[in-house]
């Protein structure tokens, strides 16, 4: 018979076995955690994969980075690098670095072969293995690839104000030209670069708005660089055929029907243009029966639908009289008013200068749209007494396009508000069938921008007016803008170009707003660094996101950004940013989100608008907060002072009183204040926090 206690001690035995068998089977099914010698080992090898294959790049690229100049060599080498990492996708091993909490390459792009490098070393430390730098092969470290993005940007758009990070660029409005409040008001609020477009206003209006951003700036003691865009080869709707001449009247009623104001009307002679106070649109009259109208007079005549209607005189000017109509009425240059006096023999007079409205051609979806070399456009005509139907017709600014227009591609036009398919093509004419609009259809009018993502257009960057406007931009300007730059060809005619003009020192600016231009960026970026001034890229958004399409402009403007930060090359961030606060005062909440992305770019622009100054103090206030929290991709973790929990009260030892406290213990004691942590350690985080603290680190805002 077993004694009980030697039984029970038979049982433990067996207790003991079974669960060290479990726990080992259990290993042997887990799988391996991120910090087993096995993975990271594999993880070492996939690095000197990647390693290798962005060296092999610089190597297969050698004579297109030959031609960079020799200052600009470096970030070529690192864009280099860069194209050749993001060819492979790296979600997978981006995931594992996360897991082991060793640096990822997510942020790598001012630097990204030494940032390769230093995860590589960070591994082999961790395994044991021996490192030995590779530094002699980085063409930028982490410190020197930011440093040499600051240092381009400034070259490009000079120094950035002491608090702002990004420098904000201002379209000038024609009003500029001989308006220097205007110009100073823009100084005084902000504006960094001030852009003139060559695409409108006159070249003498140019050089005025240059004149007084110049003396302006002289007189405010602040900097200030002048950017001049060259209009480019813009396709465009040519003009249509103007409206009918027709004038309504009409008074305000309220909501009963009831008149509670006179449409007023002001008389002029015809061919005069002077004002008249008080009327909300002034036409034209015969200049003797106009002379002899007196107040209290009551004029009549028969309106577009033949309805008649009276006009009352009620003021006399010294450029003619002012009339009040009490009912609705439509006049064109047919309307004949006619004056009524008791005893006098009726006098008459055909108005005229009736305002004229721009044509518009009306189209729905399913309609057959002709676009065509030249001619006024035309709304569509329906068939009657046997005369067939006519399509709309409208002519392009740029006919030689037309004949690269094939079946099946898509065109948009006017801002994408209009999109349609190619039905037919040839060199004179191409129908193209609207499948994008509104339900209740669009208006199309001429000078409206047209896209053409899908045809392959070999248009020279620079026109013949581009070529003539250069003269004068050499003169005058800091920066030159490209506009619809595509190839490096363009870059490399327009380079070509100012050296003629004795003005190579210009710093570029290249407008990327074609998808040709944006699948082209990587050649677009070298030509730019093929001489030594400074070149950046502006992110034109508008034209860009017609032809990538809307859906995809989100990534297409990320991947830009990227790009660019491994070219170390300077960003312009444009289009409608903030454009609903700058017409209309109040911003809508997307733009301000939009704004806010705009920190990650050296630059960002504004447009034009009434309330231009409200847009700039409001980016000021956007960009300053943010460079505070984000860096490009780069969170910078700021401390957050919106939330505060409630804690529990700790005991407090007592602590012997001293005569006063350094400050060191003052920022101890706040420390163990706001966190708890205990009194030892914070002196010592205080002390980790001034140790790593950069001394180039731009000044920080003040948290709100």
């Amino acid at each position: 018979m077993i004694h009980p206690r030697h039984q029970s001690a038979t049982h433990g035995a067996q207790t003991r076995s079974v669960i060290a068998s479990e726990m080992k089977r259990k290993r042997k099914r887990s799988p391996p955690g991120p910090w087993d010698t096995q993975v990271v080992e594999a993880l070492i090898e996939e690095l000197w994969l990647l390693r290798k294959a962005m060296l092999e790049h610089v190597r297969r690229l050698n004579r297109q980075l030959r031609a960079v100049d020799p200052v600009h060599r470096p970030s070529a080498v690192n864009l280099a690098h860069y194209l050749a990492m993001r060819h492979i996708d790296l979600r997978g091993l981006q995931q594992r670095l996360a897991c082991m909490g060793v640096s990822s390459l997510g942020r790598a792009e001012t630097h990204v072969l030494a940032n390769v490098d230093k995860v590589l070393g960070i591994l082999h430390r961790i395994t044991g293995r021996p490192w030995t730098s590779l530094a002699q092969d980085e063409p930028a470290g982490f410190m020197r690839g930011s440093a040499i993005l600051a240092q381009h940007a400034e070259s490009l758009f000079g120094a950035a104000p002491p608090d702002r990070r990004v420098r904000i660029m201002v379209t000038l409005p024609s009003e500029a030209a001989h308006d220097e409040s205007l110009v100073e008001g823009l100084l005084r609020t902000g504006m960094d670069i001030a852009r003139i477009n060559c695409a409108h206003d006159s070249a003498a209006d140019w050089v005025a708005m240059v004149r007084k951003v110049r003396r302006t700036a002289r007189r405010l003691h602040r900097p200030v660089r002048v950017l001049m865009d060259l209009a480019g080869p813009k396709l465009r709707t040519g003009p249509v055929t103007d409206a009918p001449a027709v004038l309504k009247l009409k008074p305000t009623r309220d909501s009963f029907g009831r008149v509670i104001a006179k449409a007023r009307l002001g008389l002029r002679p015809s061919g005069t243009l002077l004002p008249l106070a008080g009327a909300s649109v002034c036409i034209g009259a015969d200049t003797e029966w106009l002379s002899g109208l007196q107040v209290g007079d009551h004029i009549t005549f028969s309106d577009a639908r033949a309805s008649r209607r009276q006009l009352t005189v009620i003021d006399r000017q010294q450029a003619g009289v002012i009339l009040e109509c009490a009912q609705t009425a439509y006049l064109t240059p047919e309307t004949c008013l006619r004056l009524h006096r008791e005893g006098a023999a009726v006098r008459q007079s055909l108005v005229s200068d009736l305002p004229v409205r721009p044509g518009q051609l009306h189209l729905r979806r399913g309609d057959i749209l002709n676009l065509v070399a030249r001619g006024l456009g035309r709304d569509a005509v329906a068939a009657s007494n046997g005369r067939p139907a006519t399509n709309a017709t409208i002519a392009c600014t740029l006919p030689e396009a037309l004949a690269r227009v094939r079946k099946g591609e898509r065109i948009w036009i006017d801002d994408g508000r209009l999109g349609g398919v190619v039905r037919s093509a040839d060199a004179n004419c191409v129908k193209l069938e609207i499948t994008e609009a509104r339900d209740c259809g669009e208006h199309l009018a001429g000078d409206k921008g047209i896209n053409l993502p899908d045809t392959q257009l070999d248009l020279a960057a620079l026109t013949p007016k581009d070529l003539e406007d250069l003269e004068i931009v050499a003169r005058h300007a800091d920066i030159v803008g490209m506009s619809f730059c595509q190839s490096a060809s363009d870059v490399r005619a327009l380079r070509r170009r100012l050296v003629k003009l004795g003005a190579a020192h210009l710093r570029l600016i290249l407008k990327i707003e074609t998808k040709r231009g944006f699948e082209h960026l990587p050649e677009l970026l070298l030509a730019a660094m093929a001489a030594p001034a400074a070149a950046g890229i502006m992110i034109a958004r508008g034209d860009l996101a017609v032809e990538c399409g809307y859906e995809r402009m989100a990534e297409v403007q990320e991947e830009m950004l990227w790009a660019c930060e491994s070219a170390h090359v300077p960003v312009v961030w444009a289009t409608q940013v903030l454009e609903t606060l700058a017409k209309t005062g109040l911003p809508s909440r997307a733009e301000i989100t939009d704004a806010a992305m705009g920190g990650r770019a050296e630059c960002v622009m504004l447009n034009k608008g009434p309330h231009i100054l409200d847009a700039m103090r409001t980016l000021n206030d956007i960009l300053r907060r943010m460079q505070a929290h984000q860096s490009k991709k780069r969170p910078l973790l700021r401390a957050l002072k919106a939330w505060d929990l409630p804690q529990d009260a700790a005991p407090q030892k007592p602590v012997p009183k001293r005569a006063g406290k350094t400050t060191r213990e003052q920022s101890a004691a706040a420390v163990v204040g706001k966190f708890g942590v205990s009194a030892a350690s914070a002196p010592r985080l205080e002390s980790a926090r001034a140790r790593v603290r950069s001394p180039h680190r731009s000044q920080d805002v003040k948290a709100h």
